[in-house]
């Protein structure tokens, strides 16, 4: 059983997800497929995707029951602990902190470095 769940990704790319996938509602796929296809559709959603949101469920034989992935989120990481895989999420505020820092970092290695000629 696999589950994908796709948010703000191209119509084509969900047109071509139906059809290996039942699209159950508006980025909802549901369906069974083997492994290799399973990886072979993930790879061709994190390729497509965009500025898009992508996460993938599927069952496994481990202690869950089932695995996860996820592609594009700035606000979720998936973190192991001994094996069981959980979803640490990251607050609006911590997540716009981090996005401000990516952004001026660059400019202030610049400033530092016109400060400092050598």
């Amino acid at each position: 059983m696999v589950v994908m769940i796709l948010e703000k990704v191209p119509k084509s790319l969900r047109g071509e997800l139906t059809r290996w996938l039942l699209e159950l509602d508006t980025g909802v796929f549901i369906g069974r497929a083997s492994a290799t296809v399973r990886d072979l559709l993930w790879a061709k959603v994190v390729e497509k995707a965009g500025e898009g949101r992508c996460a993938m469920a599927w069952r496994t034989n481990n202690e869950q029951g089932f695995s996860l992935r996820l592609h594009g989120y700035s606000d979720r990481v998936l973190r192991d602990f001994d094996g069981i895989v959980l979803v640490a999420a990251r607050n609006a505020e911590a997540v716009r902190k981090a996005e401000k820092l990516k952004r001026t970092q660059p400019k202030l290695r610049e400033y530092l470095e016109n400060q400092n000629p050598e």
